[in-house]
């Protein structure tokens, strides 16, 4: 038998497989009202822990309507007359609050275009078309969130922007009936997506005040709006993600939650929702035990991912404080390792994230010297291919012998005929004879895929790939190549691939191996640019390094 065709084919197989899965399981998962988060529920006499609970009945009261129309632009002489909405821009954010509940509605990336034709057009996040809103609120004997209904705060002013100043607080003040003065205050600093969400409290009354915080990300499960796809393309994937101490990230899926809802409670963490390049997330208290849920809203293409922080107390007399955080941007896994522990793993490198990383800094190291993204791929798939040469040399020696072989095994197959025990006596002779092995070729290559894998998912979840031009017509590395130049390149290639590569003598094989190179380009012809270009670029190292081995061959 023709060992090394089968693991080599076998091999492809695998690779091809683990590619696809890759892309299908963080690619391929496939859109107005506040609800009810949360209720106060006791266990035991001395600790009253907070949990969520379901309030169907509760979410007609809640409901958030968003008041404004985000997808327009806001004129700035008309802001100061909306008084429904808090409109805050920084140099990077421009977020609409809504003053019922204190509740995000709205988050638009200012330094990231919807496309590449609408430069002028800010990606928009937190969208209100996908039902997608950042809640928060405080709930429990004295929280202003309640079956009643949701407060409506005051702010001194409807507009807000950070301009040249270190840092901006909008402040939103409501009194309950009892004189207690809530305030929610948030924090803005430049080049930052990150949002302090402070609550103070100030209780004046001869009784202690109660309450808990919620916060909890809602959206529908229809993709985002103003994303470029195609009709062969595999969707991103979007849900939920948490962190727990025995897994550091965890999905939270569409169709799992609607089957069954989610709780947890961890020591500080994080609650997010992901999408492709971006990521919102709720961060607590990272020294408190929180209640971690994800449900579906009954009747609803709603969903809800959010935390309880444990029962507050404020003193008669006594002004107090708690805060934290909402984050709002790009999947930046430096920035996102500050921010919580886990929340790096948003960007989601699979079980190879270990190796993902440091490919991932040296891609990024290589374009700052760079500049063009593009460049800072082939570069980097060169520095990959010149690592692992003493690796793929042995594969590519072996390949060489064997292509030398090729006659006498073909006459070995001509005088056996169908006497496979013989056939395979008389090549394991033949390989002893010329000192070479078939599997020799094969081990290193396989040895070679965790490595081409993860390098696969880094090309595929960086965020500085989006809408990074590269050359000529590719004016975005993150979408698929408009004229299909780098596929067909891309094939051509790995068709001069399997020329260097020995023929099977088995014409079924043979055949197999040949259409190899067309089954790739069909399906890398809607592929990432920067994907294909990766591929191209190994391709041809592939050829260069089995040209110069078997020169090296024949001349010894």
């Amino acid at each position: 038998m023709d060992f090394q065709r089968i693991i080599i084919l076998l091999g492809l197989a695998v690779t091809s497989y683990f590619l696809i899965l890759a892309w299908n399981e963080d690619y391929g998962n496939g859109r107005k009202d506040v609800d009810a988060p949360v209720t106060l529920q006791s266990e035991e006499e001395t600790v009253v822990p907070v949990d969520f609970l379901p309030l169907e009945e509760n979410e007609a009261d809640l409901d958030v309507i968003p008041k404004v129309d985000v997808t327009e632009a806001i004129p700035s002489q008309t802001v100061g007359q909306i008084a429904d909405v808090v409109v805050v821009t920084t140099d990077v954010l421009k977020v609409i609050i809504d003053k019922k509940g204190g509740d995000i509605t709205s988050v638009s990336l200012v330094r990231f275009p919807t496309s590449m034709e609408t430069q002028d057009e800010p990606f928009v996040l937190v969208d209100p078309r996908n039902s997608y809103s950042a809640q928060s609120g405080i709930i429990g004997p004295n929280g202003t969130d309640t079956t009643k209904g949701r407060p409506t705060f005051i702010t001194a002013v409807n507009e807000y922007s950070l301009g040249d100043n270190s840092e901006l607080t909008v402040s939103m003040s409501f009194i309950q009936e009892d004189g207690v003065k809530i305030f929610k205050e948030f924090t803005f600093f430049p080049e930052n997506y990150l949002i302090d969400i402070n609550y103070r409290v100030g209780n004046p009354t001869s009784e202690p005040w109660q309450g808990a915080i919620f916060a909890q990300i809602k959206r529908n499960s229809e993709e985002p709006y103003d994303v470029d796809t195609n009709a062969m393309g595999m969707r991103p994937f979007i849900g939920g993600a948490t962190w727990t101490e025995d897994a550091p990230y965890q999905k939270l899926e569409f169709e799992d939650i609607e089957e069954e809802s989610y709780r947890a409670k961890n020591t500080g963490g994080y609650i997010a929702m992901v999408e492709h390049y971006f990521v919102s997330a709720f961060v607590p208290d990272k020294e408190k035990e929180h209640s971690y849920q994800a449900r579906k809203l009954a009747g609803k293409d709603a969903y809800l991912f959010g935390f309880t922080s444990p029962l507050w107390t404020v003193a008669p007399g006594v002004n107090e404080e708690q805060q934290f955080q909402f984050y709002a941007g790009p999947k930046d896994q430096y920035r996102l390792r500050e921010i919580s522990e886990g929340l790096d793993l948003t960007i989601d490198y699979g079980f190879l994230w270990w190796m993902a990383q440091p490919l991932f800094f040296l891609l990024t190291t290589i374009q700052q010297y760079v500049v063009n993204w593009g460049i800072a791929i082939m570069l980097l798939t060169l520095v990959v291919k010149g690592l692992l040469y003493p690796l793929s040399a042995a594969g590519f020696r072996s390949n060489a012998k064997l292509r030398k072989l090729q006659p006498e095994m073909l006459r070995l197959r001509e005088q056996y005929g169908d006497d496979k025990q013989k056939l395979s006596q008389g090549m394991m002779d033949l390989y002893k004879k010329e000192g070479t092995n078939p599997l020799s070729g094969c081990f290193p290559l396989l040895l070679q895929m965790p490595v081409f894998i993860a390098l696969y998912w880094v090309l595929l979840e960086s965020v500085e790939l989006r809408q990074a031009p590269f050359m000529l017509w590719i004016k975005d590395l993150s979408v698929m190549d408009p004229y299909f130049v780098l596929p067909i390149l891309m094939g051509i290639s790995m068709y001069f691939v399997t020329l260097l590569q020995p023929e099977p003598p088995d014409p079924m094989q043979a055949k197999i191996f040949k259409m190899m190179p067309i089954m790739f380009t069909f399906f890398f012809l809607w592929f990432p640019a920067g994907l294909v270009l990766y591929w191209l670029v190994n391709n041809v190292l592939s050829i260069l390094q089995q040209w110069y081995v078997t020169r090296q061959i024949e001349k010894s």
